[in-house]
């Protein structure tokens, strides 16, 4: 593992594998959440952007059953 960053609470090595390891000031290391928000902090971990709810075509398709039962 190589370090690449040192900060006053932190040490974050990046792995062979291209993952991310964060030890803390006391030399543990740092797991699940907080990891993640460590990296985000520094700007490692990219957050993904919310995808734009599709319009719903059943409540359109619904809507049209019903217009259809109701003119025959």
């Amino acid at each position: 593992m190589k370090k690449l960053k040192t900060t006053r609470d932190h040490t974050i090595y990046e792995k062979r594998s291209g993952r991310y390891a964060v030890k803390d000031k006391r030399k543990r290391w740092v797991q699940g959440d907080d990891k993640v928000a460590v990296l985000r902090t520094e700007g490692l971990l990219k957050t993904p952007e919310p995808k734009a709810a599709p319009a719903e075509p059943e409540a359109e398709t619904a809507e049209g059953t019903e217009t259809e039962a109701a003119a025959e």
